[in-house]
């Protein structure tokens, strides 16, 4: 076990999708008491503003268990460390990485004590720019096949097709990943029909935000709008399209006609 000081604190914080207007203030609050911020350098640069004169720690992507280690290495000498994450910390950000060099230190859930400050995730962004396509039930599933092997994946949209969940995808297409989208529209055209619809939010809330309208059966044609930092959100099979916004009923309507 790995001793700590009694003063050491990490803070899991979400900055949100990167606009500081929808930073919550205590993640402003997190970050102005600590001696130490911890992030990706995109996330950095997106707050340097509030972390003037702090001790700064940038990496890069695929370094998540350094920055994660690099934390915990300063909450356990005494410091108070602020590891940033674009959304939400708990959101494929980094409260799994953090927790995990935890364990492996025998950590005892008390020093450093660790508290997290929720965001406002990507998919909640991009759901407010399309308008309300997550009203029912609805699940969020990594494209990314880095951490979590193809063939679990293509288990998770099996299930998410049959189950008739709105779908959010995150880590769609990249430079290295071409197919992994268009398998998934292959998955999900087995449960539900070619004109659901389909949004596609890149950078939602960020300068050069970009909002394009599909369908499933047309997200082949649409694939090369994607990009690892865009958002799709796929209806179920009440979602439709009004007024250029992406709509799931909740159900009221039913409701009051059974009542």
């Amino acid at each position: 076990m790995t001793t700590a000081s009694t003063n050491g604190k990490i803070h899991l914080v979400g900055i949100g999708p990167g606009n500081l207007q929808y930073l919550a203030p205590a993640a402003s609050q997190a970050m102005a008491e600590s001696d130490v911020i911890v992030g990706f350098r995109a996330y950095i640069d997106q707050i340097q503003d509030l972390i003037t004169g702090k001790e700064v720690v940038s990496m890069e992507l695929g370094q998540e268990l350094e920055r994660a280690a690099a934390a915990v290495d300063s909450a356990y000498s005494g410091k108070i460390v602020a590891v940033v994450s674009s959304g939400d910390a708990g959101i494929y950000g980094m409260s799994g990485p953090v927790f995990r060099v935890l364990t492996d230190r025998d950590w005892d859930g008390q020093s450093p004590a660790v508290v997290t400050v929720p965001g406002v995730s990507a998919m909640q962004a991009a759901a407010a720019v399309l308008g309300s396509p997550l009203m029912q039930d609805f699940c969020a599933i990594s494209l990314s096949d880095l951490l979590t092997p193809w063939e679990k994946i293509r288990g998770r949209l099996e299930a998410a097709g049959q189950g008739d969940f709105v779908v959010a995808l995150y880590n769609p297409r990249s430079k290295r990943r071409q197919t992994q989208l268009l398998e998934a529209r292959e998955i999900l055209l087995k449960h539900r029909p070619g004109d659901t619809p389909v949004g596609l939010v890149g950078d939602a809330f960020r300068p050069g935000q970009r909002v394009k309208l599909t369908t499933l059966q047309d997200l082949e044609k649409d694939a090369d709008f994607v990009d690892m930092v865009t958002i799709v959100v796929i209806g179920n099979s009440t979602t439709y399209l009004h007024g250029g916004r992406v709509i799931t009923p909740r159900g009221y309507e039913e409701k009051t006609r059974s009542a």
